[in-house]
């Protein structure tokens, strides 16, 4: 059962990585998170459900961090327009 539940895991995981081409930062971003949760919990328990629940779990966080990670870059990009008008010329 193990040994079936890692090959489906690792078949999933290989086509959800292979269709990113097209996706938004977003989109990789939680696509990738729901994938590796799967994978890690589905491999570890052996069960669908708790399988599922990890991808649940990854995914949202995958989009959490996208969420962070734009918020950060865009203080970043404002702190550095304030510091570029602040300058004398």
């Amino acid at each position: 059962m193990k040994r079936n539940t890692t090959a489906c895991c690792a078949l999933a995981t290989a086509l959800a990585l292979s269709g990113c081409a097209g996706m938004s930062d977003t989109q990789k971003r939680t696509a990738t998170g729901g994938t590796v949760g799967g994978a890690a919990v589905g491999i570890a328990t052996g069960s669908w459900g708790w399988a599922a629940a990890g991808a649940a779990a990854g995914a949202a966080t995958g989009y959490l961090y996208d969420q962070t990670t734009k918020k950060n870059e865009q203080k970043a990009y404002e702190k550095g327009v304030k510091d570029g008008q602040s300058k004398p010329k």
